[in-house]
């Protein structure tokens, strides 16, 4: 029924009481009609092409955020190896500062940009029943993903020390034989020594030897070279995830740039610059932590990050007119869930509490140095969830 239909209806309905039941239903008929119409969303979760398509703004866009991530993450490699490292000097802070405030990026980068997107997506109309008959797939992802690390992580950690330990007992065993055989040859060459005290010495050096590789003292501190190995393997693992988290977040906003319209592209196009950039100080600060001698592992993970994005771009601007909404959703849902249980687990293990919590060395820090690390985390935090507005 047409406005005017509508309007003629009214005006006889005031003229002729009688028919006011009729026109009553008929308009009430239509206007279930149409509700029902505009509710629906199966048209639009169908595959809709673009009008205007700006390819050339989306083309300039790949390579803006190709030089912004590649400054973002190459900054605080670069700036970490030009010089020797110098506690307290100018660089020392900046390098502190940079971390720290990736830190509180990684956080709100899970907290505000990935998980609520990831429970609004599997909201969505789109989405059949089944998906709507449980309202925390969004969580139940991203807890999936923080148990899976955690046994990926002890996995990786149990490797590495058994194979330390078998190398340790290695190493002792050589050591020991060459012992033996040095004390054997001073038996023969002096005829003094009795096999009592042979047995003695190399029964002494044993338990000595041992005791050095068990890494234990006798006051029950341990080795500082076992323990710096274990911390240091520690921060490989935790760098390696955090990355694969945001390697996969930065093809995802790569996608959503890649097919979304014009009306929208400038405002997400301008947040995912600054997005790219805090996220690429808070991936290259940690890439430092690898302790690599070469250049050859940070520039490759420096690499993978800042091409995930622009492929994302690509992968959005070959599939805008015949991707499926309703599987692009659902792959984006599962997505960001899993990439939030990956960032908000490595946040809160790996930069958090073996940085700060269980960090001898930040405990022992003086005051002002603490208090300067707290205000760059809170700051990251802050700045990526004002960008959460719009990105």
């Amino acid at each position: 029924m047409t406005s005017k239909t509508i309007i003629h209806a009214q005006e006889h309905v005031h003229e002729d009481g009688s028919v006011h039941s009729d026109v009553e239903e008929h308009a009430t008929e239509e206007s279930a009609s149409g509700s029902s119409g505009h509710s629906h969303g199966s048209e639009s979760c169908d595959v809709e092409p673009m009008l205007n398509y700006n390819m050339p703004m989306r083309i300039g866009s790949v390579f803006i955020i190709l030089a912004t991530s590649a400054v973002g993450i190459f900054a605080p490699i670069i700036l970490f190896r030009i010089s020797p490292h110098q506690e307290g000097s100018i660089r020392d802070w900046a390098l502190t500062a940079g971390k720290f405030f990736g830190t509180g990026v990684i956080i709100a980068t899970a907290f505000i940009h990935m998980l609520p997107e990831a429970l609004e997506r599997f909201d969505s109309e789109c989405l059949g029943e089944g998906w709507h008959s449980y309202h925390a797939f969004g969580g139940l992802f991203c807890m999936i993903a923080s148990f899976a690390l955690q046994i990926i992580e002890l996995a990786a950690i149990s490797n590495l020390d058994a194979i330390a330990r078998r190398n340790a007992e290695a190493a002792a065993t050589k050591s020991i034989s060459n012992q033996t055989l040095n004390i054997n040859a001073e038996e023969t060459a002096d005829g003094k020594l009795s096999e009592k005290g042979n047995v003695g010495v190399s029964n002494r050096d044993l338990s000595a030897h041992e005791h050095n590789h068990d890494g234990i003292n006798e006051d029950g501190h341990v080795h500082s070279a076992g323990f710096m190995e274990n911390e240091q393997s520690l921060r490989n693992i935790g760098t390696f995830i955090l990355e694969l988290g945001i390697v996969m977040h930065s093809i995802i906003i790569g996608i959503t740039l890649g097919t979304t319209d014009n009306e929208s592209f400038n405002t997400l196009f301008i947040a995912l610059i600054f997005h790219q950039f805090f996220e690429g100080i808070a991936l290259g600060t940690r890439v430092n932590d690898l302790n690599c001698k070469s250049w050859k592992k940070p520039i490759l993970m420096g690499l993978l990050f800042i091409c995930m994005t622009p492929i994302g771009i690509g992968i959005g601007i070959g599939v805008r007119s015949t991707v499926n909404p309703r599987s692009s959703i659902l792959a984006q849902a599962i997505l960001d869930s899993l990439s939030a249980g990956i960032l908000l687990y490595n946040a809160y293990v790996s930069l958090m509490s073996i940085e700060i919590n269980h960090n001898v060395g930040f405990r022992r820090s003086s005051l002002s140095r603490k208090v300067f690390c707290f205000f760059c985390m809170y700051l990251g935090a802050a700045l990526m969830a004002v960008l959460g507005a719009w990105a």
